[in-house]
């Protein structure tokens, strides 16, 4: 097993793909993680997961013979719980939070739910499922427009639409129920887009997102020369603390562990809400969190090895 600064990691597998509609992202994580684990000398392999089959997956995972896991797996099959759970049968340590947290997380609605019974603001929301919402039109004439339609439990603003006119919800509920049984409607709040990474259980420089589109969706996120990125933001030093409080908490609130970015809006009279949190966000070395993390002069290399050591010190 090799030592790296005290550490015996053995062999490493970099989980990475999946059967989501993030898989694209994922693979490109993987890679940037399996690359600079392989530079620091670390033993590593990249295990490509293209199944949602429990079965097929604890098959492929056990034949790697494996000793710990680094998870770079966006979206279903990895952030909701379900991979964590099998690395847990096996006994296989992993990188970041563990199922239970995971799954919170990743269900936008249950996340949303324990970020307000602890006095964290989120936007003004109504949930629809498939089965009935055609039932709910006095509800959601309640709030106002515009509104923000997105699915339950996707990630990178798939299925997300933001419309000013009410009779554009069908075509923008259609688009989400395509992903997802349930759907949120919640006011879109206008203001400042930011996110805060959490690292080691302590919150990282904020960061302010400015999209050229309206709003920071999946072309925006992914396309070079879409977005503008601020890194530390420029905020008082207030509402900078009270972001990274807010984040810190969420992040407790869920039992999240190791890592993970909380997203946020500072409305124009500068109150945060919390949109919500990602466990496994992204993991390139141009990504949000390394960005937030370099600040702290936290390199990307270095901060695999701490993701890893963190995997290692909770087994």
């Amino acid at each position: 097993m090799q030592d790296v600064r005290g550490y015996k990691f053995g062999k490493i597998g970099v989980l990475m793909g999946g059967p989501s509609t993030e898989r694209e992202i994922s693979l490109k994580s993987g890679k940037a993680v399996y690359e600079s684990l392989k530079e620091q000398g670390l033993d590593v392999i990249a295990i490509d997961i293209k199944t949602d089959d429990l079965k097929q997956n604890s098959f492929l995972i056990s034949s790697k013979n494996i000793d710990c896991a680094f998870i770079a797996l966006h979206g279903r099959f990895g952030e909701d719980g379900q991979i964590q759970t099998i690395l847990d049968r096996l006994k296989i340590p992993y990188t970041g939070s563990g199922a239970k947290a995971s799954m919170l997380a990743m269900d936008k609605i249950a996340s949303r739910k324990i970020f307000q019974e602890h006095g964290l603001n989120v936007p003004r929301y109504i949930i629809l499922e498939r089965s009935s919402f055609n039932s709910n039109q006095r509800v959601y004439n309640e709030l106002q427009l515009p509104w923000v339609i997105k699915p339950a439990t996707h990630g990178s603003s798939i299925g997300l639409s933001i419309i000013d006119r009410s009779q554009d919800l069908d075509k923008a509920l259609e688009l989400a129920f395509g992903f997802d049984e349930r759907v949120i409607i919640e006011e879109y709040i206008e203001g400042r887009e930011l996110t805060v990474g959490i690292l080691q259980d302590r919150a990282l420089s904020v960061i302010e997102i400015c999209p050229k589109k309206r709003f920071f969706d999946f072309q925006a996120k992914y396309e070079h020369g879409m977005t503008q990125y601020f890194v530390p933001a420029q905020l008082d030093k207030e509402i900078t603390h009270q972001a990274q409080e807010m984040a810190l908490l969420a992040h407790r609130l869920l039992g999240c562990f190791g890592f993970s970015r909380v997203d946020m809006m500072l409305n124009r009279k500068n109150i945060l809400f919390v949109l919500e949190l990602n466990t496994i966000p992204g993991l390139t070395s141009t990504s949000l969190l390394p960005k937030a993390a370099r600040v702290e002069g936290i390199d990307f290399g270095q901060l695999c090895l701490r993701l890893l050591k963190l995997a290692d010190e909770r087994k």
